[in-house]
């Protein structure tokens, strides 16, 4: 008797457990997301890997509270060792991934007809901290490449009222850029577009794609992907990575860039 008694305290006890941290990680994936809708930096990432986190948290503390009960206990042990073989198996699969991204992140073209520039979204109308750093890897190389044409791609985003190409060109133009080498695509609002929307701009102005030396810029975690969409598109490109800043936000970007390549490789 007692040691039913001891049972149920337990089950109550992993099931107010539960209750609780489900709780709070419901909050603060809310949290994020709100944030997140309001534009706060870099919010999307940390929305993003905090929902990621929450729903492995709470799976697992399902299965815990699940095992307190006697009548459950066979079907808890079934479905901790599911558990532990998908999250081994996402946690391999994650690595490589990794592996890929690293394997991407370096500059590996000098030489060009053609810079792409990959937006990364404005604050304010002002480009993001991100997307800073593209672009003065490209002002840098323009400036001493004085023949090189540049695209600039990305369209109107969510609160914004200008294009990011618009925002792009304003920036560089205050870099010393001419403006008749910058040209705008304004259209695009993911990866994939801004290369194909980009290979389309390229055809208009004249250059020959199935020849020509195309650079895509873009962060270091950003490259691998970047480049994986471009040849899928038709495109030859090399990379020409910019540093994010600080290891908070690379670790970050990485960790969020890893799901993306998932999905670029998976289902596209």
């Amino acid at each position: 008797m007692k040691k039913l008694h001891t049972k149920k305290v337990t089950a109550q006890k992993r099931r107010t457990v539960t209750l609780i941290v489900s709780a709070l990680a419901v909050v603060l994936s809310g949290s994020t997301f709100v944030m997140m809708m309001l534009r706060v930096t870099n919010m999307h990432v940390v929305f993003y890997l905090t929902l990621g986190l929450s729903i492995l948290i709470i799976a697992y503390l399902l299965i815990w509270t699940l095992a307190a009960g006697e009548k459950h206990k066979r079907l808890a042990i079934i479905l901790r060792r599911c558990y532990l073989i998908c999250f081994a198996i996402g946690v391999a699969f994650f690595i490589i991934l990794q592996g890929l991204i690293i394997s991407g992140a370096k500059t590996d073209g000098t030489e060009a007809d053609c810079l792409i520039v990959l937006g990364a979204g404005l604050r304010s109308d002002a480009p993001s901290l991100i997307l800073r750093t593209r672009l003065n890897k490209a002002a840098e190389y323009l400036l001493s490449h004085e023949e090189v044409p540049v695209i600039v791609s990305g369209g109107l985003g969510r609160g914004e009222t200008v294009t990011e190409a618009e925002a792009m060109s304003r920036y560089l133009i205050a870099r010393g850029i001419g403006e008749n080498r910058i040209w705008k695509e304004e259209l695009s609002t993911s990866t994939q577009e801004n290369l194909l929307f980009s290979l389309g701009l390229m055809e208009e102005k004249g250059l020959d794609v199935d020849n020509a030396k195309v650079i895509i810029v873009s962060n270091e975690f950003h490259l691998y992907r970047a480049k994986l969409i471009a040849s899928k598109a038709g495109l030859d490109a090399s990379g020409m990575a910019a540093q994010t800043p600080g290891l908070f936000l690379r670790v970050l970007y990485s960790g969020r860039e890893a799901f993306a390549l998932a999905a670029e490789i998976v289902f596209r």
